[in-house]
């Protein structure tokens, strides 16, 4: 058996949560003359687009032209969109000639991470050359639920690539397929986290919500990034089934979207048992078919809302700036703000060996097994993954090395390691961590700054990472919500509110109140767009 010798045990090591990897599209001079004027369906959510559908003033094929329109204008300055769906307007065209509504996202065009199976004519690649050309039979739980709730899919978003998983250095938004995601308020910074397109694309208005997944921040620090609201769920509560997986035990599916009503319309369309995926049967007497009926403007109102000051602020002077900021706007919408608050655990949490005996341990033997099962030809196995990397190192290793898959294969622990190492992680994250504080203090949340300001791009050494809140939750398997809450120097910058197993009504209600007691987020600028890198 082999170890890491003296890696730390966070979210940057093993899997890297956020890492990315290497080749074309070559990144160079972002376009200069993009159209990026807004289009007349820009910022409006689910309930206006369906009220304007109900009137008879829009219908699906409309709305669906208009978006794929508007990702041919604007998506070469982003590279947020890895493939469009050929069958789009065939869906929209489906969906008008239906009818009546067929749910609650009728004739919405949404976009998907690339870890997303759907059976159609798009592939599901992880961002990867090694899956090139893979086309599953079936649709995921949460595509399957999407479609039957009377979503468009519009097609895949561009992702770290592996979710993170190549390399051990950070390079969020670069995968082999897709090329280097950007973030549309600043065209040379990072987009941040593995679910970097879909956050980019849903702040750039490329599709009314989108689709990303979490293993350690890779919701919630997009979300920030990109002054978007990210919903990321209890484990358990969404479905994973036909979704490429990381570590999981704590994977999660989740909404990104323009507002918090919309990421709670969204929510309520994918929730339920999963007959692919074991972690939902705890889910049973814990989901909502609707999450809007516990959004109030006046939710804020006797709330006590916790801040939990050592680890999750102090890294960045201008994301704790903004979240004073957001602590005095929810203190005079009239919650009772217990300062400070702090995890008990927080530092352990953020150096805690076991989470990469964790990390390690599921990330190969989920990997090989979906490898293995998946149709078509492609690496098996993480060996030959590895392999196949090597062989096309011209455009997978161009910028990164593979270190972080190579770690993963070299790693060895027993099941016991494992298993003591899974059972420490949970203990400390939740019944002396998240569940201590929320306790101690009697508190509905917890709200700390998502992460800094987004980094610059770089492929050399690999963007910087300063701090975040992710880490918790993640351990823990609890949920999380970024909302926006702020710009830097136009640089967005979010704030999580996080809480114990379920508390989804809970953390969405203080979510909308705030949402509507700060109206921070605003459209991106693409500031930057003749810049090269």
């Amino acid at each position: 058996m082999t170890r890491m010798e003296g890696s730390r045990a966070t979210r940057r090591n093993v899997l890297a949560l956020g890492t990315a990897a290497a080749a074309t599209p070559w990144l160079g001079t972002a376009p200069a003359r993009a159209d990026t004027a807004g289009g007349e369906f820009d910022e409006l959510g689910i309930t206006e687009l369906r009220g304007l559908m109900d009137r008879g003033r829009l219908d699906a094929e409309r709305l669906t032209r208009s978006y794929l329109e508007r990702i041919e204008r604007i998506d070469p300055l982003l590279h947020a969109v890895i493939e469009v769906n050929p069958d789009a307007m065939r869906e929209a065209r489906r969906l008008d000639a239906s009818g009546g509504p067929r749910g609650p996202l009728h004739g919405m065009p949404v976009l998907l991470k690339d870890l997303v199976e759907t059976a159609d004519r798009m592939y599901t690649t992880a961002g990867s050359l090694a899956l090139e050309g893979l086309r599953p039979s079936r649709d995921a739980t949460v595509a399957a639920r999407l479609r039957a709730a009377g979503a468009v899919v519009l097609g895949k978003t561009n992702l770290s690539e592996w979710a993170g998983g190549l390399s051990l250095t950070h390079h969020a938004g670069w995968s082999a397929r897709g090329g280097q995601t950007r973030n549309p308020y600043k065209l040379d910074r990072s987009p941040n986290e593995s679910s970097s397109g879909t956050g980019a694309a849903v702040a750039a208005n490329l599709c009314v919500a989108g689709i990303g997944t979490e293993t350690n921040g890779s919701i919630i620090d997009p979300s920030s990034a990109n002054c978007v609201v990210g919903v990321k769920p209890t484990v358990g509560l969404v479905g994973r089934g036909g979704v490429i997986p990381g570590v999981p035990s704590q994977d999660s599916v989740g909404p990104m979207a323009r507002t918090v009503r919309d990421a709670a319309i969204m929510l309520g369309t994918l929730v339920g048992v999963d007959g692919r995926d074991p972690a939902t049967t705890a889910s049973r007497g814990h989901f909502h078919r609707d999450y809007t009926r516990f959004l109030d403007a006046d939710g804020l109102r006797g709330a006590r809302i916790g801040v939990p000051r050592t680890v999750y602020f102090g890294y960045s002077d201008h994301a704790d700036e903004i979240a004073e900021r957001a602590i005095g706007v929810l203190r005079a919408a009239g919650a009772v703000i217990v300062d400070p608050a702090d995890i008990p655990t927080a530092e352990q949490l953020e150096d805690l060996p076991g989470a990469m005996v964790v990390q390690a341990y599921e990330f190969k033997r989920a990997l090989n097994t979906y490898l293995a099962a998946a149709g078509g030809e492609h690496p098996r196995d993480l060996r030959e993954l590895i392999a196949f990397n090597r062989e096309h190192a011209d455009r997978e290793l161009r910028f990164v090395r593979q270190d972080g898959l190579e770690a993963v294969e070299r790693l060895d622990f027993s099941e016991r390691e494992y298993e003591e190492a899974l059972a420490a992680n949970h203990r400390l994250s939740r019944a002396e961590g998240i569940d201590a504080v929320l306790r101690r203090h009697r508190l509905d949340a917890l709200v700390m700054p998502t992460t800094g300001p987004p980094a610059k791009i770089d492929l050399v050494r690999g963007d910087t990472y300063g701090g975040g809140a992710s880490t918790p939750a993640a351990l823990a398997g609890y949920p999380a919500v970024s909302v926006p809450a702020g710009f830097a120097f136009g640089l967005p910058v979010g704030v999580t509110f996080m809480g114990t197993a379920w508390s989804e009504p809970v953390l969405l209600r203080l979510a909308y109140a705030y949402e509507r007691a700060s109206r921070v987020r605003r459209v991106p600028g693409y500031r930057g767009a003749d810049v090269g890198f």
